[in-house]
Order: C-alpha cells, then sequence, then structure tokens
C-alpha cells in the first residue's frame, strides 16, 4: 500500500496561504510607518505643528512637536502594519487598516506644517474640510451615477463625459437666460443627453459598453470644445458669464466646530450631494424600485420571469444618471468657475473608481469620493504653504490616491453579475 506524503502537501498549501492580501497590505504599511518615523521624523523641525479649528492662525488649535508627532505617528502607522501583517480578525481589518492610514498621514503633516515657513506652519482645519467637500463633489455625483447605472447592469465609462456635458450646458444656457436655475437644468439635460447615446447604442443595438462609453467622452469633449471656441472665446460675456449660487448658512448648524463653517455654509449642490446620496441608498435597499434594480443587474433572466422590464428599467436608470452627473458637472460652472475646454480633467474616471473604491453602493461611493477629495485638497494646501515637494508631484496627487486605492487597498470586489453584459429578451 503506497503512502502519500500529505504533511508535505499541507505544509506547500499552508506556506503558499501565508501571504494573503491582508498581510500583504500589513508588510506595505509596516514599511510606510517605519518609512514615516525614520525619514518624515528627521525632515520634521522643532517647531510646532498647528492644526487650527478656525479659517485662520488664530483660535484653538491642536499642537504637537513636529519631529515627535512624525516619529510617533510613523510608529502607531508601523505597529498597525504589524498587526496586519500577524493576522488580526477580517472584522478588525478595516478598522486597523484606516487607523494606520490616518497615522501615516499625520506623521507626513507633521513634517510638512513643521518645516513650514514661520508664519504659515499651521494647517487651518475649517478650510481643509470644505475644501475636501467641494473638490468631491463632482466626484459624488459621477460615482452616484456610476452606481445607478451599474446597479441595472450597465457599465458607465462616460461619466466624465456627462460631468463634461452638464459643465459646459449649465454654463452657456445660464449665461443666456441668467438664471442659475435654467442653467442647471440644462446641465441636467446635457448629461442626459450622453446618457440616452449611451443607452440607445448599448441597450438597444448592443454595442460594447466600454467602447461606448469612451467613445462618448470623446465626443464631450469635441462638442464642448468646438462651442467653446466658436462661442465662449469670442464672447464670453455673453455666453460664459452665468451667475452662481450663493452659499446657504443653516442657523445652530453653522456654530459646530470645524463642520459647522465647512458644512452648513454651502451652497446648493453641496447640500443636493448629499442628499442624494441618502436618497439613492434608502431607495436602493428599501424599495421596490431598488430591489427590481438590483435584481436587472444581477440576474436579467430571472427579474424578466418575474415581471421586471428589463429594458425598461435600466433606460429610465441610465437617462436619471446622466442627470444626476449633468448636475455635479454644473457645481463647477454655477458655483465656482467659468467654461473652459475640457475642465473636468479626468474627473469622471476618478468618480469610477470611487464607484469601485466604494463597492458599488452610494455611501461607499460617497466616502470614497470625500478620500480623493482630501488628496486633492491637501496638494493645494501643501502648494500654497511653500512645500519642498515639486509641484509636478502635488498635481499628481489626487490620481497617485485614486491607483493606491484601487489597486492596492479595493481588493477583490465583485461588481454585479450583469454588469456590461447585454440582455436580450428571449
Amino acid at each position: 500500500m503506497s503512502t502519500m506524503a500529505v504533511p508535505d502537501v499541507a505544509t506547500a498549501t499552508v506556506d503558499e496561504g501565508f501571504w494573503t492580501r491582508n498581510r500583504k497590505v500589513g508588510a506595505a504599511l509596516l514599511a510606510l510607518g517605519v518609512l514615516a518615523a525614520v525619514l518624515f521624523g528627521a525632515l520634521a523641525t522643532d517647531q510646532q505643528a498647528r492644526f487650527t479649528l478656525s479659517e485662520t492662525e488664530g483660535g484653538a488649535a491642536l499642537e504637537i512637536n513636529g519631529t515627535i508627532g512624525a516619529i510617533l505617528f510613523g510608529v502607531i502607522a508601523a505597529a498597525a502594519g504589524g498587526a496586519l501583517l500577524a493576522g488580526v480578525p477580517k472584522r478588525w481589518f478595516t478598522l486597523v487598516l484606516g487607523v494606520g492610514l490616518v497615522a501615516f498621514v499625520l506623521s507626513f503633516l507633521c513634517w510638512q506644517v513643521s518645516a513650514a515657513p514661520e508664519g504659515r506652519n499651521f494647517m487651518p482645519m475649517v478650510n481643509i474640510v470644505r475644501g475636501t467637500f467641494v473638490l468631491a463633489l463632482p466626484l459624488i455625483f459621477g460615482a452616484l451615477a456610476g452606481v445607478l447605472c451599474e446597479r441595472s447592469g450597465v457599465v458607465n465609462v462616460a461619466i466624465e463625459g456627462q460631468l463634461l456635458m452638464g459643465a459646459f450646458s449649465g454654463a452657456l444656457f445660464g449665461s443666456l437666460f441668467n438664471s442659475v436655475w435654467v442653467g442647471l437644468v440644462a446641465a441636467a439635460i446635457g448629461g442626459a443627453f450622453i446618457s440616452l447615446l449611451l443607452a440607445v447604442f448599448a441597450i438597444r443595438y448592443l454595442v460594447d459598453q466600454v467602447v461606448m462609453g469612451v467613445v462618448l467622452n470623446l465626443l464631450a469633449v469635441g462638442i464642448t470644445g468646438f462651442l467653446y471656441e466658436r462661442l465662449m472665446q469670442t464672447n464670453a460675456e455673453k455666453y460664459n458669464s452665468a451667475p452662481r449660487f450663493t452659499n446657504w448658512e443653516i442657523p445652530l448648524l453653522r456654530d459646530i466646530p470645524v463642520l459647522g463653517p465647512a458644512l452648513f455654509r454651502g451652497n446648493l449642490f453641496l447640500y443636493l450631494g448629499l442628499l442624494l446620496v441618502l436618497v439613492i441608498h434608502l431607495a436602493l435597499f428599501r424599495t421596490r424600485w431598488g430591489l427590481r434594480t438590483r435584481s436587472v443587474g444581477e440576474h436579467p433572466t430571472a427579474a424578466d420571469t418575474l415581471g421586471v422590464k428589463v429594458l425598461g428599467l435600466r433606460y429610465r436608470n441610465v437617462l436619471l444618471a446622466g442627470v444626476v452627473a449633468g448636475i455635479g458637472g454644473a457645481s463647477y460652472t454655477l458655483a465656482l468657475y467659468s467654461f473652459t475646454k475640457n475642465m473636468i480633467g479626468g474627473k469622471g474616471f476618478i468618480a469610477l473608481a470611487a464607484l469601485i473604491f466604494g463597492r458599488w453602493s452610494p455611501t461607499g461611493a460617497l466616502l470614497a469620493a470625500l478620500f480623493f477629495g482630501f488628496a486633492d485638497q491637501l496638494a493645494t494646501y501643501l502648494g500654497a504653504i511653500g512645500s519642498s515637494i515639486p509641484s509636478q508631484f502635488l498635481a499628481m496627487l489626487p490620481y497617485l490616491a485614486t491607483i493606491l486605492a484601487v489597486a492596492g487597498l479595493v481588493g477583490r470586489v465583485r461588481a454585479p453579475a450583469a454588469d456590461g453584459k447585454p440582455y436580450i429578451k428571449g
């Protein structure tokens, strides 16, 4: 009777299975923590790193010695990485990883703030939080548009084009009618126009949805760029001077430290974006429409058997996604800037990354968008304090954060089963 080398096989399996994703992330975080403690600690100064709870240098602040802070938070990040490497329970993974990443960022900030020139060695937390939300707004709207489409089984790579068309339409018609409300409606229609093309070609004519999304992005760039040069550049006062939504302050809530001035003294787009996250989340997971939408995105054949009109629901949801993204585009031209060619600058693709990072959930997409918005705001802040980091690298920071999040942190995620698969009614 032959004997199988079971112990050797088992040992090999255990060895091969040691380096799980969680342990790899832990090893990377451990290395980052050590790097932060050693490098950031050496580069930081003995000046106090001040994190003020206002918009200026004055007032209450959290202070820590720059060198001590950089080393301390680096050690915390390394400890979190070591815990992940040792194998913490899965239910604690996200919390420990979050603590480690926050500690690494704080170590970096202790270096940067303490090393800033005198008079600029402080970080105004109100401005940072406000800027994070402002820069995250188009990502929030874009990611919500992605949720509506992909939960219905349609891949939405055209978020960039929807945002751009919304920004252009809002600026153009807001200027022509001198009305922010007309501009807002026009922006929603502009985003819906791109979505309509996506729906028709992807659902009716079964064109590859990813390819169609790329084509629609190029179409939006071409249309808006051509009309910008023909109309807006030649007569900006008439075609590119839309009025702006003013800030609306909410009594009592506006006086909450840090969050009050940042969140409750905002414009329509801030409140609407947060409200849409709540409404879409509740609708998606607590209503009949949400159940049908998720069933169409997971198993359209079964949904059709139960009487759900699969194609009709997909059409409606894709058009609704375009409306949401179009309004997100208007958050640029009806609140912040005048329209310029290709002004979205890849934010649609970051919104798509936020959708994946947030695991196709409205609340997850919101948190992911805020993560990317913070990276963008951090780059702006570092440039303002005269950071020694090259400006080209600072400009790359939001996109590097996107790559890190999607490739390194998101792990294995499962899109809706029918996402991107055309449905042909039998």
